[in-house]
């Protein structure tokens, strides 16, 4: 399985996650106490970005529908989000986070 570069380390802090578009998928990068955590970026209820949630601790809301998600596990934790979120393996190379997709 490959490795795929989305964005820099410095792109991704704990109050401003980062949202790529890889191949057909559209992934959010978020920072949990100096860890990084890859979830899908869209709420599973309806279309909006949780990168543009309210994210608190290990938790990101969605913006218009109030869905919260653990961010480390993708597991709906309350509101309409309807199931838990894919997540992805990520890792640190350099400077460089890198997501493997398969």
């Amino acid at each position: 399985m490959n490795w795929v570069s989305v964005c820099k380390v410095g792109q991704v802090s704990e109050d401003s996650p980062f949202s790529v578009k890889v191949e057909d998928k559209e992934l959010g990068v978020f920072k949990v106490e100096e860890n990084f955590f890859a979830i899908e970026d869209i709420c599973p209820h309806a279309y909006a970005l949780l990168t543009q949630g309210f994210v608190e601790g290990r938790t990101v809301e969605c913006p218009l529908h109030e869905a919260i998600f653990d961010i480390p596990t993708g597991k709906l934790e309350s509101g309409p989000g309807c199931r838990n979120l894919n997540t992805y393996a990520v890792r640190v190379d350099g400077d460089d986070i890198q997501l493997q997709l398969a």
